[in-house]
């Protein structure tokens, strides 16, 4: 009986494993559904951030104001490991 009952198996398996992944899958699915938090938090996109940090009246006011860049030090200098900075 095994013998035979295995060969309808074999031969059909594409017709069996369909239906049995489905079920799965819907089980599955639904239970990460009922287990995890799908909550999440807004935040405002890149575009608004960007936005509002261009119309920010503080740097509208006057465009000619900036910053310069001052380096203390050289370049070659900046990522030393603590065992070759020089002693201050």
């Amino acid at each position: 009986m095994w013998p035979i009952v295995m060969a309808l198996l074999r031969r059909n398996a594409v017709y069996i494993t369909l239906p049995i992944a489905g079920v799965v899958g819907f089980i599955g699915y639904n239970l990460e559904s009922m287990l995890s938090d799908k909550y999440t938090p807004y935040s405002p996109s890149i575009q608004e951030v960007r936005a509002n940090r261009l119309t920010d009246d503080k740097f509208i006011e006057n465009a000619a104001n900036v910053e310069k860049l001052h380096l203390n030090s050289s370049v070659l200098q900046r990522n030393l490991s603590p065992s070759l900075q020089p002693k201050a």
